[in-house]
């Protein structure tokens, strides 16, 4: 099924969010780096040598954890090392969408090509033979500590022996029954195979990858929301021109964007000499996610291509490693979710502004002038519930003290829990900027602005599932749908062309 389509070739080297993109979504193919298979063939040998002299390699011909001590026998090795495999399948809950999986597998690879892992050249081809053949190991989510995803990646591991279930051909399927329909045979693995396969954050990285790039693109939907609701409300663009040529980062980016929206429309005056913070610091507030995420984003495109097994091999020797600790990573995608809580509550008060009235003699809970109605008040209700639900999510977890295998495992991250925390984030954000949308789309009819540019798109949209409220109706369902809208690739796409951000657009591959 995937053999027609382009190959990218797996050296070593940094794989960006649209190189990864592009594999997820199954349009390229990774394939091997001749140079890079011969560097895991020399890693390999090196390997083999010092088992064959009856040296001990840490999870290649001695136990792991608590078994560490347990040196196996050459006659035993090869049962051992399938023993291995399966007893880290042990992976439970929701399985990975296939694109995660694919990535994941794409990750493991790549990071195998600087020549440090020691494997056999043989686990690399059997891992790049199941995307070749689409077969995608299911992987259940929970099953990680975040320092090598031993459970997860166990399950991608026991496919490659027989075991465990795969998609193949758009059907979940035995492993076994799937390998023998794409002509391949069960992989016998070698010594350090096992842990190689097993031993590495491959799944939280392509699963933060995966948050990441959805957290950017939920952020993109925010501003046009934000620059909606700014509209309505008559905010200064003053305090964006300034971001944009005196502040950070992040914040020149944004506040440039912002004050570049401000100049396509017939922007309306300034109601007040001073606006609240909520509206005067929208800069800031994106500018610190924007900041946040770019900065998060960068150190998990270094991870796909750094070594994080454990033991490595370095200038012909074995060293043991404690790079399966992915705490930097960790540290700055924890960092993200608390610029997340900024944007829920800088959001929230934007509603709570449009819903009070009287900004630009809006009527309060945006009730339509000579209408019986309660009007858009009560949505206050959800969007204090989402805030808390972002706000929730943010409390830091890497820190948290745990102890296993004897007192051999005493550090964590808890990435992959992380990155679910973060799902659930860009979830109810995108939910809140269903509920701006709908707010400012009211407030910008009630008022009479004729908007252009992102504004009239966004507004076009939102009243396309939304019409203007007259007499009091039931909402969810239109809440619901109009977060699908503004999920939907094809209207981000659109979004980004018009109001382009090209250093952050980019970098997330956002018009992929």
């Amino acid at each position: 099924m995937l053999q027609q389509v382009k190959s990218i070739v797996l050296c070593g080297k940094p794989l960006d969010f649209a190189t990864l993109e592009e594999i997820g979504s199954g349009a390229a193919r990774p394939v091997a780096d001749e140079g890079g298979m011969e560097r895991v063939a020399a890693a390999h040998k090196v390997i083999a040598d010092r088992i064959a002299l009856g040296l001990p390699v840490y999870g290649s011909n001695t136990g792991v954890g608590s078994m560490k001590d347990r040196l196996w026998t050459a006659d035993d090795l090869a049962e051992f090392n399938t023993s291995l495999v399966r007893a880290h399948h042990f992976g439970t809950g929701e399985f990975f969408a296939v694109p995660i999986v694919r990535k994941a597998i794409a990750i493991r690879c790549n990071t195998a090509m600087r020549g440090h892992t020691g494997c056999s050249p043989e686990l690399i081809h059997a891992f790049l033979a199941l995307i070749e053949h689409d077969i995608i190991p299911a992987v259940r989510r929970h099953g990680s500590m975040g320092c090598a995803d031993i459970g997860l990646m166990g399950q991608i591991a026991a496919v490659l022996t027989g075991v465990g279930e795969a998609y193949h051909r758009g059907r979940l399927v035995p492993a076994e029954t799937a390998l023998a329909d794409a002509g391949l045979t069960a992989l016998v693995m070698r010594p350090r195979d096992a842990l190689a396969a097993l031993s590495v954050n491959a799944i939280a990285y392509s699963a933060a990858a995966d948050v990441l790039r959805e957290a950017a693109a939920a952020i993109r939907v925010l501003l046009v929301t934000g620059v909606m609701s700014s509209q309505a409300l008559g905010a200064s663009a003053d305090p964006w021109r300034v971001a944009a040529t005196l502040s950070t980062r992040g914040e020149a980016l944004v506040g440039s964007w912002l004050y570049g929206q401000s100049g396509v429309s017939d922007w309306p005056l300034p109601t007040a000499i001073h606006d609240p913070l909520s509206l005067r610091m929208t800069a800031q507030v994106f500018g610190a996610v924007v900041d946040t995420l770019l900065v998060a984003a960068g150190r998990l495109v270094e991870a796909t291509y750094l070594s994080d097994d454990n033991p490595v091999v370095l200038g012909g020797q074995v060293h043991a490693s404690g790079a399966s600790l992915p705490l930097t990573t960790t540290l700055y995608v924890e960092t993200a979710q608390i610029a997340f809580s900024h944007v829920a509550r800088n959001v929230l008060n934007r509603c709570i502004l449009l819903s009070n009235g009287g900004r630009r003699n809006l009527p309060v809970n945006l009730v339509a002038p000579g209408e019986i109605a309660t009007g858009l008040g009560p949505l206050m209700k959800l969007a204090v519930e989402l805030y808390m639900r972002v706000q929730s999510m943010a409390v830091p977890l890497s820190a948290q003290s745990i102890v296993v295998a004897g007192g051999l495992e005493e550090e964590a991250t808890f990435l992959p829990l992380i990155v679910e925390r973060m799902e659930t984030q860009v979830r109810d954000l995108r939910q809140l900027a269903a509920i701006e949308a709908i707010l400012s789309s009211q407030a910008i009819d009630l008022v009479g602005d004729a908007p252009h540019g992102i504004v009239k798109l966004a507004h076009e949209r939102t009243r396309s599932i939304s019409p203007i409220y007259l007499k009091d109706r039931p909402l969810s369902k239109e809440i619901e749908a109009l977060q699908g809208a503004f999920t939907c690739h094809d209207l981000l796409r659109t979004f980004v062309t018009m109001a382009p951000m090209p250093e952050f657009d980019d970098f997330f591959a956002l018009s992929k």
